[in-house]
This record gives C-alpha cells, sequence and structure tokens, in this order.
C-alpha cells in the first residue's frame, strides 16, 4: 500500500487541516517529471522545499501536537480535582473499606467515562504523531533519492525530529501514569479486587510462569565498557558452554542469531509498531553459535496484549527438520514418541502437541516466511540459581535481509529456510562479504534488564542507580524485529518507530543534568502516587532524593568537595593554634574533628611520623597499634593467607625490572664508596687518622650494599604479596647521607687542627720551605 493512501485513510476529520500535506510536498519534489534539459532541479527549488518541510509543516505539526497534549493535562487535572472532592472520609477501621453510596458511585462512573474519553483521545493523538513521523521520513527518504545529488535532508529532518517530543515515548509517559494511578484509584472503589497500575515505561513478560519487568536501553560505544564493569561489581557474567569457560580472554560472549517471520504484507510489524491493537504477535527461530556446528534451534513465538504484557511460548527442532515443519509436514512426531517413550505424562505430552500445533497453524495460517536476520553477541550477567535479575548486553546487532520478495533477485533461495550463503561459509560480523545494501549495521549496544518483581521486596540501590544513569539511554519499546524492518524494508511499511530520530543524535549525556532531570521524574511521580493514595486510605511511602552514587558522581564535582575539605581543615588547624582544642566525643558525630585529623594526616609527608611511622600519632596508626593487642573470638582463627593474596601472580615485567633497577644503583654506590674507602687506606701509611677514615667509608659503603641488598628481597615480597604499601623507605638514604657529611666535616677539623698546630709550633725563621711542608701536607 503506498503511503499517501493509508496517511488519507488515517486521517481524524476534526484533525484535516492539522496533518502533513503530504502532496504539496510531493508537487514541491516534482516526483512524477522526470529531469531533462529544461527543468533542472535548482536551488531555489531546494530552498523552497526545505523551507515548506521544516519551516512550514514540521511547526504546523508539532505545534499541533504540543496543542493538544496541553489541553489533555488540563482535562486530567480537572479529573484529578473532581476526584479528590468524591474522596470518602477515613474509616475508624483502618482494615475497613469505606462505604461508597449510590451517588458517590454514579459520580465515580461519570469520571471514568472522562478519563476513558481522555484516554481515547490520547490514542488517536499518538496516531496523529505517529503517521505524520513516518509522513516526513518518507518524503525526505524520497527528497534524497530523486533530488539528493548535492544536499542530503533526511539526517537534518531525524535530528530536527528528536529535539521535538512529538512522537517519542517520553511525550506522553507522564500523562499516561498519571491516568493509570486515578484509573486504579476509581476502580478502588467501585471493585472489590481491582488490578494493580500499569507501569507505562516498562514492558512485561511472562517466562516459565514467572513475571518481569522489561527495561531497554541503548548504550553508546564509548560507555560501554563502564556499564559492563558497573554490572560485574553485582552480578556474575553466565557463561554458556566449556568452552568459553577455559577461554577467559578469549570470545566468551556467543554470537546469537534470531530469524524472525513475517508475510508479504508485513502485518506483524504493523500490529507491533500499533500498539493500540491487541493480540500482536511475533515468530522467530533462533540459535546460538555457526548453524554448521548444529546446535538447538529454538521455535519462539511471542504474544503481547494491548496492556504491553508479553508471554513466550518455545520448543526446540534440529535444522533438518525446519524446512518440513514450515511446509506443515512434520509436527514434531519423533520428539512426541520419544517423550512417550521415556515414560512422561500424557498430560505433558499434550501439553507440547498443542504447543506445536498452535505455532504451526499460526504459521501456516498467517503464510509467515523468514524475512529478517538479527546477529549479534550477547554477555549476559546473572547468579547462579538466582533469576531475580537478568541483564544482557547485545553488541555488535547486524541486520541482514532474508527475504524473497524480489522473485528475479531473492536474498534467499525460497526452497532453503536460511541463507546459506552467511551460514555455509561461517559469515561473521561485520558480513563484508555479501551486498552491504542488504544489512543494517547497530551503532549502538543493547542493554536489556529483567526484573522479577515482588510486592514485598525492593529492587537493589545499585539497579535503581544504574537505570537512572546517564550511561544509558531509555527506549522502553525497542525491538530488534521492529528496526530491522524498518531499517532494510522501509519502502514495504508505512509506519516507522519512534526512535529512529535517536539515531542521528548523540545519546551521551550530562551526569549531572540527567541526575537531575531523573530526581525531578521521581518526585513528580511519587507525588502523583502520593496524592491519589491519600484518596484510596493507602499512602505510599514519602520520597527521598537518591544520594548520589557512583554511576552518577562527577569527577570535577568530587575534586571541588575535595578541595573545599582541604581549605577547611586548613582554617581548622589555623584555629586550634590560637583556641585549645575540646575533648572529641565519640561517634560519628565529630565531623570537624576527623576532617582536621584527615588534614593532619595529609600534611604529614616528609615529617617524623612519616620516616618512623611508629611514632605517628594519627587514629590510623592507633588503630593498627591497638590490633597487635586485641584476642579473637573464640572459634576464629588468624588467617593464613589473605584472599587477595590467592590466585595466579601476574606482575608486569617493569615492576620486577625497576625493583633491580634500583638495587643496582645501591651497588654502584657501595662500590664507588668502597673505592674511596680502599684508596685512602692504602695512601694512609703511618697516619693514624687517615687509616680509621679509610674504615669508616668502608662501613659506609658496606652499609650501602647491605641497605640495597635488603630492600631488593622487602619490595620483592611486597610484590608477590600484592602488598598496598608504599615502596618508598627514607631510612637508608638519610643514614648514609648523614654519616658522610659527618665523616667528610670530622676529617676536615682534625686536618685543619694538625695543619695549624705546626705552623704554630714551627721557627719563624724557617723560611718558604717549611710553608711548602705543610702545604704538601694539607693537599
Amino acid at each position: 500500500m503506498r503511503f499517501g493512501k493509508t496517511l488519507r485513510e488515517s486521517i481524524n476529520g476534526p484533525w484535516k487541516d492539522k496533518y502533513i500535506d503530504y502532496n504539496k510536498l510531493k508537487t514541491l519534489l516534482r516526483e512524477d517529471k522526470f529531469d531533462d534539459d529544461n527543468e533542472i532541479w535548482t536551488e531555489e527549488d531546494e530552498n523552497r522545499f526545505c523551507e515548506e518541510i521544516f519551516n512550514v509543516e514540521l511547526d504546523k505539526v508539532a505545534k499541533f501536537q504540543e496543542e493538544q497534549v496541553s489541553l489533555l493535562k488540563d482535562r486530567a487535572d480537572a479529573a484529578f480535582a473532581k476526584l479528590k472532592k468524591l474522596a470518602p472520609p477515613a474509616p475508624a477501621d483502618d482494615s475497613a473499606h469505606p462505604v461508597v453510596n449510590d451517588t458517590t458511585k454514579a459520580s465515580f462512573e461519570e469520571l471514568e467515562t472522562e478519563l476513558d474519553s481522555i484516554m481515547d483521545q490520547v490514542k488517536e493523538l499518538k496516531k496523529y504523531s505517529s503517521i505524520n513521523y513516518t509522513g516526513f521520513l518518507k518524503i525526505v527518504k524520497k527528497h534524497d533519492r530523486k533530488r539528493g545529488d548535492r544536499y542530503k535532508v533526511r539526517p537534518m529532518m531525524q535530528h530536527s525530529l528528536a529535539q521535538r517530543p512529538f512522537n517519542s515515548e517520553q511525550g506522553y509517559s507522564a500523562l499516561l501514569n498519571k491516568l493509570s494511578i486515578m484509573y486504579y484509584a476509581i476502580r478502588q472503589q467501585l471493585e472489590d479486587d481491582p488490578a494493580l497500575p500499569i507501569d507505562l515505561e516498562t514492558q512485561g513478560e511472562t517466562l516459565n510462569g514467572e513475571r518481569y519487568t522489561a527495561h531497554k536501553f541503548w548504550i553508546h560505544p564509548d560507555n560501554l565498557l563502564e556499564v559492563r564493569t558497573l554490572i560485574l561489581r553485582h552480578l556474575p557474567a553466565l557463561v554458556y558452554s566449556q568452552q568459553t569457560s577455559k577461554e577467559f580472554d578469549g570470545s566468551e560472549s556467543p554470537t546469537v542469531t534470531s530469524l524472525y517471520f513475517d508475510n508479504k504484507s508485513f502485518e506483524l510489524y504493523n500490529k507491533k509498531v500499533d500498539r493500540s491493537s491487541k493480540g500482536a504477535e511475533s515468530l522467530r527461530l533462533r540459535w546460538y553459535g555457526q548453524l554448521s556446528s548444529k546446535p538447538d534451534i529454538f521455535v519462539e513465538q511471542k504474544v503481547a496484549d494491548g496492556t504491553g504484557e508479553s508471554h513466550e511460548s518455545k520448543f526446540t527442532i534440529k535444522d533438518k527438520y525446519v524446512t518440513p515443519f514450515l511446509a506443515g509436514e512434520y509436527s514434531m512426531e519423533k520428539t512426541t514418541a520419544k517423550m512417550e517413550r521415556q515414560g512422561q505424562s500424557a498430560e505433558t505430552v499434550a501439553e507440547y502437541k498443542k504447543l506445536v500445533d498452535n505455532i504451526q497453524s499460526f504459521q501456516q495460517k498467517q503464510k509467515l516466511a523468514p524475512v529478517i536476520r538479527a546477529n549479534y553477541l550477547r554477555t549476559a550477567f546473572q547468579k547462579p540459581a538466582d533469576d531475580r535479575i537478568r541483564i544482557s548486553i547485545d553488541t555488535d546487532l547486524a541486520f541482514i535481509r532474508e527475504d524473497t520478495l524480489d522473485a528475479e533477485r531473492p536474498c534467499r533461495n525460497p526452497s532453503d529456510w536460511h541463507r546459506t550463503d552467511i551460514d555455509d561459509s561461517n559469515m561473521t560480523y561485520p558480513f563484508r562479504n555479501i551486498n552491504q545494501s542488504e544489512v543494517s549495521k547497530f551503532p549502538f549496544a543493547v542493554l536489556e534488564i529483567k526484573l522479577r518483581e515482588h510486592a514485598n521486596r525492593k529492587r537493589p540501590v545499585w539497579v535503581e542507580d544504574l537505570l537512572s544513569s546517564h550511561l544509558i539511554h531509555p527506549v522502553p519499546r525497542f525491538s530488534k524485529f521492529v528496526h530491522g524492518v524498518a531499517s532494510l524494508f522501509e519502502d514495504h511499511v508505512n509506519a516507522l518507530p519512534f526512535w529512529l530520530s535517536d539515531l542521528e543524535t548523540d545519546i551521551r549525556k550530562d551526569p549531572q543534568l540527567a541526575f537531575e532531570a531523573e530526581e525531578q521524574r521521581r518526585a513528580q511521580r511519587a507525588d502523583d502516587a502520593m496524592a491519589v493514595g491519600s484518596l484510596i486510605g493507602t499512602l505510599p511511602s514519602s520520597y527521598k532524593a537518591a544520594k548520589s552514587s557512583s554511576v552518577g558522581k562527577s569527577y570535577l564535582a568530587d575534586r571541588m568537595a575535595a578541595e573545599s575539605r582541604d581549605q577547611q581543615a586548613k582554617s581548622l588547624t589555623h584555629r586550634s593554634s590560637v583556641v585549645p582544642a575540646q575533648p572529641e566525643e565519640e561517634g560519628e558525630g565529630s565531623g570537624s574533628s576527623s576532617t582536621h585529623q584527615n588534614g593532619q594526616s595529609k600534611g604529614g609527608y616528609g615529617t617524623l611520623s612519616s620516616v618512623l611511622p611508629a611514632l605517628s600519632l594519627s587514629k590510623y596508626a592507633k588503630a593498627k597499634r591497638a590490633q597487635r593487642f586485641q584476642q579473637l573470638p573464640e572459634g576464629v582463627v588468624e588467617p593464613t593467607e589473605w584472599i587477595k593474596n590467592a590466585g595466579e601472580l601476574k606482575v608486569e615485567p617493569k615492576v620486577w625490572l625497576a625493583n633491580e633497577r634500583t638495587f643496582l644503583k645501591w651497588q654502584h654506590i657501595c662500590i664507588l664508596q668502597g673505592a674511596l674507602a680502599l684508596a685512602l687506606y692504602t695512601a694512609a701509611g703511618e697516619n693514624t687518622t687517615a687509616a680509621v677514615f679509610g674504615v669508616v667509608y668502608t662501613g659506609i659503603a658496606v652499609f650501602a650494599g647491605a641497605w640495597g641488598y635488603a630492600m631488593l628481597r622487602v619490595r620483592r615480597s611486597m610484590i608477590i604479596e600484592r602488598s598496598g604499601k608504599d615502596f618508598d623507605n627514607m631510612v637508608g638514604p638519610i643514614i648514609i647521607s648523614v654519616a658522610l657529611i659527618v665523616a667528610l666535616l670530622a676529617n676536615f677539623i682534625i686536618q685543619y687542627r694538625k695543619a695549624f698546630d705546626k705552623m704554630r709550633n714551627h721557627h719563624p725563621d724557617a723560611g718558604v720551605p717549611e710553608y711548602h711542608m705543610i702545604y704538601d701536607e694539607l693537599r
């Protein structure tokens, strides 16, 4: 179906003049005319088209959408005011349900009708935004294909659409959540067992009988490593096979291939994009690794209802049975017979047959065939035997056409169920050996967090911090199937997902701005829930602003805080020199005192306590000294080896070489000092003083050599023990320096005194030769 016809059928009568004028834009584009020498596309034509689409049509649609959202918010606020007036008085007994009379019940029903009207208007507005969003992308694609020799307009249009919220989930989520909570409050009065309010920002899934809420995000490549390390602090990476567990440094993330089905009309795609349609279904084949290794193939069917809840059913099949299964010639009879031979119950076998028949009849009735393949590397995180938190990160995501829509040039052999040119050659990402027009590479990594919710259990703090982090970009309804079809079959579909415009924007965020926006959103949502909860007598807990976690911290903010603490410590130090110190109370209340002592400990480098730690008066040194006299509790044994020292020792060679290089420097000093001492002792002759100083210098040389060897052994032990202590030691250099200075000064003083004693005792008429003798001796 052509998009022009789809647009005409989707127009809402009262809003007829507010839609994109698709025919006018096609006329400006001169789509039905061919270029010739007399009529070419000029700069004036380009300016006229861009002026019309950006400054007229886009502004018209965006402005109308903003006005309608504002009106709907006003109607929702008015409905909330009515609901507040209808709130029944709180009963004396907290367990009793408030009694609602007939008049009040009629008012609640009238208010529910008003909410239904608002909700229907929201759905119409969402359809309006979606069809116009698709129209803008369609027309700029026509422009770039026909008139885009000099200018490409599509990137500019996607950027403009991303700046306007008229087709994003965030533009409607706040309003829809408020309506959902109000629905819950009304049904609390009209029904005995109302359903809980739906979180419209998450997607519910039912796996193995358990309900999960799924959160989907994009991760920029610059933030991928930081997100992975954050998750690994709390969840281990899930190992899929023995081979990957042995290859720690290898590719432990397996390649996952999903083969999605649809028919020539892309009915499954259209239902999945149109969230208002109930019973959106999808069918796919999924396997791990290369198909040539004969892996188990999962046949999976997912059914989503109108509330966003999805239910998944699947079974495994071998690759040789896929073709007859899709042709309706095989219905897993061998597997069924094997289950009966194994003695499984008749109910289990009957349920399996029903599952296979339902999926096969669905595939045959809808005339489904493989249309697209999604290939990616998956890294999963989950605690063993604990599926409350399941996280996966998909990288190197690529979409490949698998259709046979073009009978003359099919992408896949119609007689095969998959592309043999890819699977037979074990082709991997980035798939350079196939036609690149059949491949679409996704620029980001996909993060999916599945949480098994429980009414009496809160989410872990680190999960909440990750969900509100600046490192990830939320995409609540993202689907690989939808994105692959939208990116490779845009000419065959008339509805596009809202997230396409985000691909042309920078999804990285400023940490502080993202944190403040998330806090504001949470506070607003908590206020709405509290206000409605006060009406039904179940007041939720008050909202508290979250503390900045490691996910949302700023290095610059931390540094500024550290500098302010240092300045405060200096001021306290100056003040303590004037005012006598007050006795400090035990506990955590003495923040200024601890800051003061921290400032002193930081400024202690080069003092006596840094050279001789045993003389330090800091809290840390006192605690370490007190530990020597502490006795362990009964039954507790002091460990012989720390956990940090366990495992294989891996030290960079430059660390060992640095230690040896320092040892060689000490030996160099030892040899020089020893050579000086030996020369002095040898030339001393009968001079006792020179001989004594030769021995002294020899002792200093021996100490330098012994100190260098001792430090070599000590630092080697520290490296092996993975010690966190400093490798610096100032004792040896200070001793050698002081000894050399003392020896040189003593030598000079003694020789100076001897020389002048000889000058005083000698006759003054001795003449010049005697002075020459003294001069020679001084030399």
